[in-house]
């Protein structure tokens, strides 16, 4: 073989190699978009570990790690069901002045959004249906003691590396405990994201309660960098984040 083929076949490998790379990358940087959608048909388990301090007067801290499985299924061809859990387990200190330690389950909000399989012919991706509050704190002071329901929606769109949208609910208790206070909660959580060909997203959004009964805001900011890597074939998206309380109820964080 002479040395022009050598080069020759070098330079075909390493072109292969080059564009293999390419389609690896955008295949990465798409399933990161895609995880910035809360009604992909996609199925992944968050674990989201939240840290909050400054609760009541003894300046309480609480620890919450959401663990969130968002299962989709497929009704027919145009239409999915995307189930959404979202269940606390929760570890907290003098939250409610000096009330000591809590260690535990909270309650877990189920939602289930009836969605179109394909966007909208203006690119929008919606999905609507009902949500549940159910009882399962394992303490006075994880949980609210009350069954609730109501609806939820969301709405983004996704235009080259943007994402945006908003997702919203309402949740009414219909049962429970009596000595409980009653639960009237709206939370509106508007969001935008920017995905990097490298798989890099960046994220703002607020995870904003209005509760109606007490007539209080409580308004978090989130900012929020993630990477998607592959251990193996598996790929993990690895997130960190900063949360500013805008605004929050007086003995809230």
């Amino acid at each position: 073989m002479t040395i022009h083929r050598i080069l020759a076949a070098v330079g075909s490998v390493a072109a292969f190699l080059m564009a293999a790379t390419g389609a690896a990358r955008a295949e990465d940087a798409d399933l990161a978009k895609q995880l910035s959608n809360p009604v992909a048909s996609l199925i992944s388990v968050p674990f989201q570990f939240n840290y909050d301090s400054g609760y009541g007067p003894q300046d309480g801290n609480r620890q919450v790690l959401n663990i969130q499985p968002v299962v989709p299924i497929s009704l027919n061809a145009d239409w999915n069901v995307i189930s959404r859990t979202i269940m606390p387990v929760i570890w907290q200190d003098d939250i409610a002045g000096p009330s000591g330690s809590q260690f535990g389950f909270g309650d877990i909000t189920q939602s289930f959004f009836f969605s179109p399989s394909k966007p909208t012919e203006s690119g929008f991706i919606w999905g609507l249906g009902p949500v549940f509050l159910i009882p399962t704190g394992t303490n006075d002071l994880l949980g609210s003691e009350k069954w609730g329901a109501g609806p939820t929606v969301v709405l983004l769109k996704q235009e080259g590396p943007w994402t945006y949208g908003a997702l919203a609910n309402h949740i009414w208790s219909f049962a429970g405990d009596n000595d409980r206070p009653d639960i009237s909660n709206t939370f509106l959580q508007p969001f935008v994201s920017y995905t990097t060909p490298d798989a890099w997203t960046i994220s703002l959004n607020t995870e904003s309660t209005y509760d109606w009964k007490n007539k209080e805001w409580s308004v978090p900011i989130n900012f929020q960098v993630s990477k998607l890597v592959k251990f193996g074939k598996q790929p993990v998206s690895l997130s960190a984040g900063a949360r500013y309380w805008a605004t929050a109820p007086e003995n809230g964080p």
